[in-house]
């Protein structure tokens, strides 16, 4: 499976814009039909508003977007397209408008959806979710820390520590990297440490 980016978390950001208020929201999701959910829950909270502009994308599934009675083009396709250029999936936004009474033209609301879309995608955050090796590293308690900061180095995750009369390390590893931390560890340990694959996962870890 290939290395695909889902918000870290929930994003919100707040524009105003000609009295127009625009509050931007992303959230991570893994169905079409969490994606709805999402959009529902927006639309109740935000009854009153003016405009609940959305956009959302699936992995391997679908992909739309509303203007919610804005000028065609100029909300959902603009998110949309924010959420295209980060490589985003997973993923639904969703800019409130609270009208102020001043018309922006098709240029202002692209500008200010973009922007609304951008905040709230940046609040969120970035993490990939791309495949781990799950690894025991079995080692001495004067090697432990060593070990430890070989693994982040590697780009590895320590998951959990079990003490014992020796000490074994739960690691994660990006798969396809673990050859190369298996001998680094073999290396670095004199020969004395050899990590053992347990299984396989697949998880989320934040980039930014």
């Amino acid at each position: 499976m290939e290395d695909y980016l889902v918000p870290r978390g929930v994003g919100q950001a707040e524009y105003i814009e000609k009295k127009s208020r625009f509050l931007g929201g992303v959230y991570p999701v893994t169905s079409e039909q969490e994606a709805k959910e999402i959009l529902e829950r927006v639309r109740k909270q935000h009854y009153d508003a003016r405009h609940n502009c959305w956009c959302y994308i699936i992995r391997n599934g679908a992909e739309r977007y509303s203007d919610d009675g804005e000028p065609q083009g100029t909300a959902g396709i603009p998110m949309l397209e924010v959420l295209r250029r980060q490589n985003m999936t997973n993923c639904v936004c969703v800019v409130t408008r609270y009208f102020g009474g001043v018309l922006l033209g098709a240029g202002g609301l692209l500008r200010a959806y973009t922007k609304s879309a951008g905040d709230a995608l940046a609040a969120a955050g970035t993490s990939v979710v791309r495949p781990w090796s799950c690894m025991d590293v079995p080692c001495s308690y004067s090697g432990a820390e060593r070990l430890k900061t070989e693994c982040t180095a590697m780009g590895g995750i320590v998951e959990d520590v079990e003490y014992s009369s020796s000490v074994t390390l739960k690691v994660l590893i990006p798969a396809e990297t673990e050859a190369d931390f298996t001998a680094r560890i073999f290396d670095i340990s004199g020969g004395t440490v050899t990590p053992l694959r347990t299984g396989e996962t697949h998880r989320a870890v934040r980039i930014k």
